[in-house]
């Protein structure tokens, strides 16, 4: 318990010795500066800049004395109203260029199956009938004749629809009114994109 007290002791020693170093490297850098200052013309900031007011700690016997003098966070009502003025105009232009980009477009890619009464449906005409349906946001894909079964084939085309203009639904009903191709129109495959 000695020992640990002794460390203590000296950490606390070494830690005296580092605050008075910083107190006397910032007096040093108040010195250059004020006489830097005095010499030179003020810089020019493009933003304002809160001015701080550093006064320099009052030392007795080593250790500062008095916190409340210095004023880190000093404030100026009129620089604070030119920055909220400036920040207001940022938004505002923000929210002008944001409001002039066009939107994200939801779309989905549809796999269907397009399936004929029988093996002797002509599945060209079936095919054409099929991408004469034009809708706003609707484009026809490739598609390909898939083996069901008995000399059957069913008809597998891609589309892809924006979702807000084109659903699922107003499809399938357009696809089945060619009733003297088709029997039925299953979604095989509905992706976002």
């Amino acid at each position: 318990l000695a020992a640990r007290v002794a460390t203590l002791e000296q950490e606390s020693q070494n830690l005296h010795k580092v605050i008075r170093d910083l107190q006397s490297a910032i007096s040093k850098l108040e010195k250059v500066l004020k006489k830097s200052t005095s010499t030179q013309k003020p810089i020019q900031v493009a933003a304002p800049v809160q001015k701080v007011h550093v006064t320099p700690p009052k030392e007795e016997n080593g250790t500062a004395e008095d916190d409340d003098d210095i004023d880190l966070f000093g404030s100026d009502e009129e620089e604070d109203a030119e920055a909220e003025r400036i920040r207001e105009e940022r938004l505002r232009q923000y929210a002008e260029k944001k409001s002039k980009k066009p939107g994200v477009i939801a779309k989905s890619s549809i796999l269907l199956d397009v399936k004929p009464w029988d093996d002797e449906t002509d599945m060209a005409k079936l095919e054409e009938c099929v991408r004469t349906i034009q809708m706003d946001g609707l484009l026809w894909g490739s598609s390909k004749l898939v083996p069901v079964g008995y000399g059957i084939k069913k008809l597998q085309i891609q589309c892809v629809v924006e979702d807000d203009k084109v659903g699922t639904d107003i499809l399938e009903e357009e696809i089945t009114k060619f009733e003297d191709y088709v029997q039925s129109v299953d979604i095989a495959a509905f992706n976002k994109i």
